[in-house]
């Protein structure tokens, strides 16, 4: 018997089955009262009834062969109770008597840990919420095994980059879906509908893990989405025809569009190609918000939205379940009464989410986490890429890394759409849309981040300074090391031509590709380099100095990469987002108005 069987037999909460093991440092499973529990082998058969969590818990009936969609997919647990499933015992127990002494070899690394730690079980969203980061590895084999059975998978379509990796970037997809599906969401509007992208957010996490921009992207933004190709029920591929001038939001939903159509639409307009993607319908609004006893909102005026059904005296409140999936949907009751407000009321609950995550009181609590794990894995439609726990646990301590203070929210700059008499729907604000896609394509940070101004990069950024050479002066060869077909001699024409810099030569193509556009020059060519670097707009990091000093008529090298955008357009992102974007830190709390 599980522990979520025991549980409603004995009328014990399933989520203070799990104790502190204080010789250990690890949660336990105690099914019997007066003793501990030890982890589970991982060879008895598995069962398919819900285990430890009372926000989450199912019944059996629910559990045996349950298919449910979110957003787009199903249940990957079909098994009926007691079965083994041989594909996930042997992709982690490696089957046999191997397997069972592999979990043994894992059981005695842990009772090697001394020292207690806090379970970390990190909250992000898309739009609503989108994920719960499980850090409950030590709770047992058997436990993460429920919970695999409560993730729900897609195929990405080769839309991703094909994986997260831990020495660069990470962009994770976070899509709310306005599905209405789960129990008490039919009467939102049209419960027939696919559902559409309502809200959506990119969530881009530093290289160096310090800090962390989330964009949201307004459903109402005119754009253009790509030709789809989508994975089909029985394996086959159908690909499904674009559209030219249509609202963002259908890219999920509408005409068999899955996440993967709403990626390849997002990469298109911003330049930033996701790793993975999540979907969370309305439920996970409710769920999540009560798994963690309420989410802190202020208020500056009453507020009373038939439509949402939102009704709430100015002040601070905490709120969870209906209440909480009231205030992320109303659009009535703040601003201009439009979409763009409503984001930023969603930016503003989604920040005091997080920080309600982070603290003490949702992390030292076993009740509330496993609650938390069982809601999130429940709440999101995934990508078939990070289809289990152990991988969610894995993007969740990467993700889990950076400051809260240095997570910044920024809506994508808009502009009404020209072509409408009466303002129903968007279109990109072109310049500043640009600045900001930038900024994140460059890992530069939104928020003032201390660990971001290092000895390296200062001593990086110093190459710049001092003088400058005439460009009469300057000897460069050029040569195409990855860029556009013909970049080597466009900038050589814009060189000679426009800039006056004619000891220049196209020297064809590099003998490897390069990342990004680098220059190569001696010492004594120092004042020749920042005139090149001024000229085509070079970061410091593409400079490349050398240690020998240049003899004669030696040129430098200019190693023309795929960060190429044109001859005269500048390489270099933006050092500093324009000040009308709108944007919320994560760290401060604001009263909706």
């Amino acid at each position: 018997m599980d522990a979520q069987s025991r549980g409603q037999a004995d009328e014990i909460d399933p989520a203070d089955q799990w104790v502190l093991n204080p010789q250990t440092g690890n949660y336990e499973l105690r099914l019997n009262q007066s003793a501990p529990q030890s982890i589970p082998s991982a060879r008895g058969p598995r069962s398919t009834e819900a285990g430890p969590g009372g926000a989450g818990g199912t019944d059996s009936a629910h559990a045996a062969t349950q298919q449910t969609t979110a957003g787009t997919g199903t249940r990957r647990r079909t098994a009926p109770p007691g079965t083994e499933v041989p594909r996930q015992r042997s992709r982690r127990a490696g089957g046999g008597s191997g397997g069972r002494a592999a979990q043994q070899q894992a059981g005695r690394r842990k009772r090697k840990q001394a020292k207690p730690r806090k379970k970390k079980v990190l909250l992000w969203t898309g739009g609503t919420v989108a994920l719960v980061m499980v850090g409950t590895a030590a709770a047992g084999y058997l436990y993460l095994e429920h919970l695999n059975s409560n993730i729900t998978s897609v195929s990405d379509d080769g839309a991703g980059t094909g994986g997260f990796s831990k020495d660069r970037a990470i962009n994770i997809l976070l899509i709310g879906t306005d599905k209405r599906t789960g129990a008490g969401n039919e009467g939102y509007g049209d419960k027939d509908s696919p559902g559409h992208a309502d809200t959506t957010v990119l969530l881009h996490v530093s290289k160096d893990r310090t800090n962390a921009t989330a964009l949201s992207i307004p459903r109402d933004l005119i754009t253009d989405i790509p030709d789809c190709p989508t994975t089909q029920e029985d394996g086959t591929t159908k690909v499904i025809p674009g559209q030219r001038n249509v609202r963002f939001n259908i890219s999920l939903g509408q005409s068999g569009r899955t996440p993967s159509c709403t990626m390849r639409t997002v990469t298109d307009i911003t330049g930033i190609q996701p790793d993975h993607f999540m979907v969370a319908d309305f439920n996970a609004v409710k769920t999540l918000s009560s798994a963690v006893g309420g989410v802190p909102i202020c208020l500056a005026k009453d507020v009373d939205d038939p439509d949402s059904h939102l009704k709430l005296p100015a002040g601070e409140h905490e709120i969870k379940g209906e209440e909480a999936l009231a205030f992320v949907r109303t659009r009535h009751s703040f601003g201009n009464q439009g979409d763009l407000d409503r984001i930023k009321i969603q930016q503003q609950f989604l920040s005091s989410l997080m920080r309600k995550l982070k603290s003490n009181d949702t992390l030292t609590s076993p009740t509330k986490l496993v609650k938390l794990a069982e809601a999130g894995t429940k709440a999101l439609t995934v990508d078939s890429k990070i289809d289990d726990v152990f991988k969610l646990r894995d993007l969740g301590l990467e993700l889990g890394k950076f400051d809260m203070k240095n997570l910044t929210f920024a809506t994508v700059p808009v502009v009404d759409n020209p072509a409408e008499k009466v303002k129903a729907t968007v279109v990109l604000s072109e310049a500043k849309a640009e600045q900001l896609f930038a900024m994140v394509r460059e890992d530069v940070s939104l928020t003032e981040v201390e660990e971001k101004k290092k000895d390296a990069k200062n001593k990086q950024n110093a190459l710049l300074e001092g003088t400058r050479a005439e460009a009469a002066d300057v000897r460069v060869d050029v040569l195409n090391g990855g860029g556009p077909t013909g970049a080597a001699q466009k900038t050589l024409d814009w060189l000679q031509n426009t800039e006056g810099v004619l000891k220049s030569a196209n020297k064809g193509n590099a003998t490897a590709d390069v990342t990004r556009t680098t220059l190569e020059y001696a010492p004594n060519q120092a004042d020749q380099a920042r005139k090149v670097a001024d000229l085509m707009g070079l970061p410091a990091a593409a400079l490349k100095p050398g240690t020998v000093d240049a003899e004669g008529l030696e040129a430098m090298t200019l190693t023309i990469g795929p960060d190429f955008k044109g001859a005269g357009v500048p390489i270099t992102g933006p050092a500093k987002l324009p000040d009308d974007v709108a944007r919320v830190e994560a760290d401060k709390k604001i009263c909706a108005e």
